[in-house]
């Protein structure tokens, strides 16, 4: 998410043009409607795993919120992915292929979209097109043009606009169904609710529409709306769905102690919410950040939603023989100097210190409850045959052991708007971080054995 730092240094002028361009009308739902979830074209957990059922490694990526900070990290852990080549029972293969899942927010969203639809031509283009482009810049200019003012199209579709165009070349999610790359969950937030929102069919199903025919580049608009700088991005829910189960809610149900703890009951009574059709017409999203800015909950979500471990017994799946949970998290301590003087902070700073303190402890919850929730899982499928292996690789900034080199970093803004310097090192240290960390080394011996 966008901090409120970088809100301050915003002129009262262009705040104020800011504030003009949010008043434009909302443009319309690009979703649309289908008589039937059933037949839609899929682009679902359920059918993912099933063409993926026989894996022996089940590969998890999170990348977290944080504008092109994020962006960049991730997209350093990626490139060290690639260059890390495995020999797994004597087939030699790069790490980056093994990805099954890739779980994102806000600045995160851009680089699993990116690379779910480029592939390894995320290494050729992404940092020109994107990581080094200065994107707020760009919108600033567009909300001094006066002609624009007073446009139906607020700061989001700008932002949409140039996504299609230079990103996502008019991309939908249809395009991201490739067996050769990992699946991409952006999730966003439903604004009305606090409901973590995925775009996946199943979540899609709730709303009565067809996913696979969405604009990738609105999704990552959503994932990214920042509220207050970025009008947040509507769809339609449809009341065209007849006998529609929602997310295998009876399973759901059944499992949710086991499986879910509190959490998924919780799911479950905010996601049919989107049944009551008369209440809930338009969904409105904003950044993902704020439901889950580091991509995680997403996954234990997910791996509730999909059926958990008794579906793989049900259906007789060879479980996997490693689990493994990669969470790439780009958030920052801000060092305030409030404590440096005796006048009243700023309204900017108990804000944002507030923020940072609430995601900061929300952040560490959803760890502790990914990881319970994993080793679950993996426990359920484990045999006296044959254990499932778990590994979870936290790449953070805050793990960063020089005092210098950790100032550098929490310095850098959460903007869209990043000096080339500072890409440059986002990317070096997101390599170098997933390089010397116990638990990736660990695990390249792991599977380097077998």
């Amino acid at each position: 998410m966008l901090d409120l730092i970088a809100m301050k240094k915003l002129t009262p002028g262009l705040l104020l043009l800011f504030m003009l361009a949010g008043c434009a009308n909302y443009g319309t739902p690009k979703n649309i409607e289908i008589p039937d979830p059933r037949e839609a074209e899929i682009y679902s957990l359920y059918d993912w795993r099933k063409a993926h059922s026989d894996n022996d490694i089940r590969f998890i990526l999170t990348f977290s919120g944080g504008g092109t900070r994020a962006a960049a990290l991730s997209y350093g852990v990626m490139q060290e992915l690639r260059e890390t080549n495995i020999n797994y029972e004597g087939r030699p293969q790069r790490l980056l292929d093994e990805v099954d899942y890739i779980s994102s927010v806000s600045g995160g969203s851009f680089t699993s979209a990116y690379y779910g639809l480029h592939g390894d031509g995320i290494f050729e283009s992404y940092e020109e097109e994107f990581l080094k482009f200065n994107l707020q810049k760009h919108l600033a200019l567009r909300a001094l043009n006066p002609f624009l003012w007073f446009s139906k199209n607020g700061r989001t579709e700008s932002a949409i606009k140039y996504y299609q165009k230079f990103l996502f070349h008019d991309a939908t999610f249809a395009d991201m169904i490739r067996p050769d790359r990992p699946m991409i969950i952006i999730n966003t937030s439903d604004l009305a609710y606090g409901i973590r929102f995925s775009f996946i069919q199943e979540y899609f199903d709730l709303l009565c529409s067809e996913l696979s025919a969405y604009p990738v580049a609105d999704a990552v608009a959503a994932s990214s709306a920042v509220p207050v700088l970025f009008n947040p991005v509507v769809v339609a829910n449809y009341d065209t769905c007849s006998d529609m189960q929602l997310l295998g809610t009876t399973r759901l149900h059944s499992t949710a102690e086991m499986y879910g703890g509190q959490n998924l009951p919780v799911l479950l009574s905010q996601l049919e919410t989107y049944g009551q059709k008369d209440k809930r017409k338009f969904v409105h999203f904003v950044d993902g950040g704020i439901t889950d800015n580091l991509g995680l909950r997403a996954v234990s979500d997910i791996l509730a939603i999909s059926g958990g471990p008794e579906l793989v017994i049900e259906r007789n799946e060879k479980p996997p023989r490693h689990v493994v949970v990669l969470m790439v998290n780009a958030a920052t301590e801000t060092n305030e100097d409030m404590d440096l003087s005796n006048k009243e902070p700023s309204a900017f700073g108990v804000v944002g210190a507030v923020t940072n303190l609430q995601l900061s402890r929300y952040d560490t919850d959803s760890m502790l409850l990914n990881r319970e929730v994993v080793e679950k899982w993996a426990t359920e499928l484990s045999t006296p045959e044959q254990a499932v292996k778990t590994h979870f690789i936290n790449v953070s900034i805050q793990k960063i052991k020089h005092p210098e080199a950790l100032e550098f970093f929490n310095a850098i803004p959460t903007s869209f708007a990043l000096r080339d310097e500072q890409v440059d090192k986002l990317i070096e240290v997101g390599r170098k971080l997933l390089r010397d960390d116990p638990g990736f080394q660990q695990l390249l011996v792991d599977l380097n054995n077998e």
